[in-house]
């Protein structure tokens, strides 16, 4: 079984990996055939070459390193390190003897297909399932847990978050948009005993996100029941979907995640109170190995909207989401990089995607695998107009330079850099991978 789950992983992950790759390779594909450049070969994968064919003048093959892909564009020096095409003149198809603009677009074209990429699957996601809200009007507050990070932030039980850095927001789901939760500053406002105040976030917390959570509606959720196992206590008690807990004990509960605890930690017999439509009984039930056999209400449970959108505003807010997500990604880069976060806790390499793109399908099927996509959609454009030689933001970087001075750098100084470039992503790869295998095994 665990050698299925490790297959399956790799599947998944390569699977989203040969997507990104093929639809960044396109873009430049695309841009270099409309300006007229020989395509010499378009590759999904790195050498060897495992399979391909050749149509007039481009070999289309697949590599047998899935961990990206390259276009060879004639008269560019690029990853294969070529460079026999400089002993000769410049012929009229190959990409050294194009404007600077043509080369510019050509080199930022996967880029923007990426981006392309993500903003179609953000706006198909939400024409084909339409978008799943939570109205702040409609939650009472949130259960605080001692031992949770919101607990140690200043959060307590009851609060109702009425807004995030001073602005008053409408959902839950914008108190944690990616955008919010990568912020310097950080602060949310609360109603507490019908005052408001300032919960400030500490700068580092997003080092304790994966392990510990932070603002999810899960806190926020009420003590319903969804459905309830035959054959388990709850069953046994006569407990149905709908029912409210709304005390264990004589004590009150508001929340799902209150009651769970309440439940794990019984040692007998707990005296519920429950209330079923305008009804109100009592329940005695004895959980079983620390379970009475309940589910957790939905968000259509627990006063979420679902709302239906036409074309044209899925199409706004694929766009909406897609600058969204973006935002957050370079939030989070820049928090690294000022060194509020720590790099080892928050930087991925492709251990960590592979996992979380499993988890995400796991959980979530086909949305899960597709949103995942999108996010690594926007992650690739943005590492890969990075101003370092051997990504496109290395080329974009010489191209301006040749643009703004009329000249363009020596082709040994353009050389020198590639190799540069490869050796500071070769060394950041062995980082990356060795920091999943230190968090992961």
């Amino acid at each position: 079984m665990e050698i299925f789950e490790i297959l399956k992983t790799i599947g998944i992950f390569i699977g989203a990996l040969m997507i990104l790759v093929f639809i960044h390779e396109l873009g430049h594909f695309l841009a270099a055939k409309a300006f007229g450049m020989k395509v010499d070969r378009f590759s999904v994968g790195f050498p060897p070459r495992i399979w391909g064919f050749k149509y007039k003048e481009t070999d289309y093959c697949i590599g047998a390193t899935p961990l990206g892909g390259y276009v060879k564009i004639a008269g560019m020096v690029d990853e294969s390190m070529d460079t026999e095409f400089l002993n000769k003149e410049p012929e009229p198809w190959e990409y050294r003897s194009k404007p600077v603009w043509q080369r510019i677009i050509v080199i930022t074209a996967g880029v923007i297909f990426n981006m392309i990429l993500a903003f179609f699957i953000f706006s198909g996601m939400t024409m084909v399932n339409g978008k799943l809200t939570l109205p702040l009007d409609n939650v009472d507050g949130v259960y605080v847990p001692e031992t949770s990070l919101m607990y140690e932030m200043g959060f307590r039980t009851d609060d109702h978050i009425v807004g995030v850095n001073g602005q008053a927001v409408t959902t839950f789901e914008e108190l944690v948009s990616p955008a919010v939760i990568t912020s310097s500053n950080l602060t949310y406002q609360v109603i507490r005993d019908g005052q408001e105040i300032d919960i400030p976030v500490s700068s580092n917390y997003l080092d304790s996100l994966q392990t510990r959570g932070f603002i999810g509606v899960e806190y926020a959720l009420p003590s319903i029941v969804s459905s309830v196992s035959v054959g388990n206590p709850a069953h046994e008690a006569g407990l149905r979907a709908g029912d409210k807990f709304i005390a264990a004990d004589s004590v009150e509960v508001k929340y799902w995640m209150q009651l769970t605890s309440i439940i794990r930690a019984a040692e007998g017999e707990i005296n519920f109170t429950v209330q079923r439509g305008d009804s109100i009984f009592n329940a005695l039930i004895t959980p079983q190995n620390q379970i009475i056999g309940i589910a957790a209400p939905d968000l259509a449970m627990s006063g979420g909207e679902h709302i239906r959108l036409g074309f044209l505003a899925s199409i706004g807010d694929g766009w909406n989401q897609t600058i969204e997500q973006t935002t957050g990604i370079l939030g989070g880069f820049a928090r690294m990089v000022s060194g509020d976060i720590s790099v080892r806790q928050n930087l991925g390499g492709p251990i960590a995607i592979a996992n979380i793109t499993k988890d995400a399908t796991d959980r979530s099927g086909w949305d899960g695998f597709w949103t995942i996509t999108a996010l690594l959609s926007i992650t690739l454009a943005i590492m890969n107009i990075l101003p370092i030689p051997a990504l496109d933001g290395g080329h974009l970087v010489f191209l301006i330079y040749e643009g703004i001075t009329r000249r363009e750098p020596s082709e040994k100084f353009k050389i020198i850099a590639q190799n540069v470039g490869f050796f500071m992503l070769l060394t950041l790869m062995v980082f990356v991978i060795f920091n999943d295998v230190l968090k992961y095994f």
